[in-house]
């Protein structure tokens, strides 16, 4: 008889335990689609996991408990990759999957550390030291994040995108800092119903909720008035017009298997001039800007007459114009090829036009680039759609002359670049006025990932505290202000041009722009402290 309730016993244990971690991951999958009606399952979602892994007996039971919600969180969030990734290499949707999942708890590492540290904090925790677990559970989720070869970059706080006053909160400590508040947040509610449930300790139930209001309400409150300053610093009159060219032409590979690589170039390179000269007549236009490697050839560095003769009618076509123009292109330097934003101004007479190139560094793994290290000939036959593309010198501020005269600064960023908040700070901090972002999305059109990209374009902004202009060659294409609202914009899988009128907004400075990414290492760095110091008091403790 002991042995069946024994067994009943364990029975209920794992069901709870894996109740809790089913009842976070459809909060997170809820959460994660960035709509304003799911904006409170942020402060929740952590809860049902939270409560399971307080019931862990040991570090192998935490520890598992960690691994699973890492797969599920990967599986039901980032649901949309695999297809994507059979679209680009044509590998089996089923090994993509194994893959992806097989990765997950690298991927989303936070999760296994949170627990463990969580559970050696428990174990530690001395009478009145309640609050220790849920401090250094959280402090060890935020600063293990910073160390997670993440692909998407992601955290918890990107939830609070949508709302308006919330998100502000992203230029103290990023994305990160918003994290840590909604951990605190789920804690607060996890204190609280504890506290409810425990009939005599009803009246303690007011701590956390208090906690958490002060939370919720302190976070909106910052945002507010952020907002409010950056609004005040932004002026109507003057600002920048730009020409934004979203074409929707994708799978240069398969058109150029269709009609051969010239009529691909032919076909991209006509329809952007006509998309281009449609908006120059609707207006005055100060830049022109097409998106990443729209001329899918190396420009100034051609390999051929042909492709001389293309460069020339691209500089030709801008001076006739008489408005800059930013593009994607590869640009060569011996034979390493580089993917670049390719700046070019109309030339004066007797003088050459004035041109700049980017060098796009962040690549994506895999596709983009090899490391060395690994980069072998059984590599490239394995996996033949690899990228061959070398890294960029960094993050660096450009400047060009506009069509009326005026010098503009540009932090240039290609499509992954835009996920890594200290890259864009640095290039800021060399005195960008505006974030001028070139990517190509289309591998993921009729996915969540155009939206997501677009969503961590916006953090930038609020990050830095600088206007941004984004062209997709198949959306999302848009303008962003400096409170990283989506002020115009062309939706995913639409072809269309957009006038995006930038307004002039003062230089501000803000704490994720001057400190960059500054919580997360002192988060992990207080989550070790605060162990290893509550291990040497109890072992000093002992007679």
């Amino acid at each position: 008889m002991n042995d069946v309730q024994a067994s009943g016993g364990r029975g209920q244990h794992l069901g709870a335990a894996l109740l809790g971690v089913v009842g976070t991951t459809v909060l997170f999958a809820l959460f994660a689609r960035l709509e304003a009606h799911w904006l409170a399952l942020g402060w929740v979602a952590m809860v049902p996991w939270l409560a399971a892994l307080d019931r862990a007996r040991s570090a192998r039971e935490a520890l598992g408990l960690g691994v699973l919600l890492s797969v599920t969180f990967t599986a039901a969030v980032f649901h949309w990759f695999p297809g994507a990734l059979q679209a680009y290499s044509r590998a089996p949707t089923a090994v993509g999957w194994a893959l992806f999942l097989l990765v997950a708890p690298l991927l989303q590492l936070q999760f296994a550390a949170a627990a463990l540290a969580r559970y050696a904090a428990r174990r530690l925790a001395r009478e009145g030291q309640g609050w220790l677990p849920p401090l250094v559970g959280t402090l060890a989720y935020v600063g293990v994040e910073g160390i997670t070869p993440k692909l998407f970059a992601d955290t918890l706080g990107h939830g609070l995108y949508a709302s308006e006053w919330q998100r502000q909160g992203a230029d103290v400590a990023g994305a990160p800092g918003l994290t840590l508040v909604l951990l605190l947040g789920n804690e607060c509610v996890l204190a609280a119903l504890r506290a409810w449930r425990g009939h005599g300790a009803r009246r303690g139930a007011w701590r956390p909720v208090a906690g958490l209001a002060a939370l919720v309400f302190g976070l909106s409150g910052y945002g507010a008035l952020r907002q409010a300053q950056v609004r005040e610093a932004t002026r109507v009159e003057g600002g920048l017009v730009v020409g934004a060219v979203q074409a929707n032409i994708t799978r240069y590979e398969k058109l150029k298997a269709e009609l051969g690589a010239y009529e691909v170039v032919r076909r991209v390179l006509d329809t952007h001039y006509a998309m281009s000269d449609a908006l120059l007549r609707d207006g005055p236009v100060d830049l022109l800007v097409w998106p990443e490697t729209v001329y899918p050839t190396p420009f100034g560095t051609p390999r051929s007459e042909t492709g001389a003769a293309l460069d020339a009618e691209i500089a030709s076509y801008v001076s006739e114009r008489g408005v800059p123009l930013v593009f994607g292109t590869y640009d060569l330097e011996g034979e390493r090829e580089f993917n670049a934003a390719m700046f070019l101004g109309p030339s004066s007479p007797g003088r050459a036009p004035e041109r700049a190139a980017y060098r796009k560094t962040m690549l994506f793994p895999l596709t983009e680039w090899v490391p060395d290290l690994i980069d072998t000939p059984t590599l490239r036959e394995w996996l033949p759609w690899t990228g061959r593309w070398k890294r960029g010198p960094g993050p660096r501020a450009v400047r060009f002359t506009l069509r009326d005269g005026r010098q503009l600064r540009v932090a240039p960023l290609i499509c992954y670049e835009t996920i890594f908040p200290e890259y864009v700070a640095r290039g800021v901090r060399q005195g960008a006025d505006l974030l001028l972002t070139l990517s190509n999305d289309s591998w993921f059109t009729g996915t969540p990932a155009p939206r997501l990209h677009l969503m961590h374009a916006a953090f930038r902004s609020i990050e830095t505290r600088r206007p941004q202009v984004r062209v997709t060659n198949s959306g999302v294409s848009a303008l962003i202000d400096a409170t990283g609202a989506v002020v115009a914009e062309v939706d995913d899988d639409q072809r269309a041009g957009l006038t995006m009128r930038v307004p002039a907004t003062a230089a501000l400075t803000t704490l994720a722009l001057a400190w960059g990414d500054w919580l997360r290492p002192l988060a992990l760095a207080l989550a070790v402290g605060l162990l290893v110091g509550v291990a040497l008091a109890r072992r000093r403790a002992r007679p």
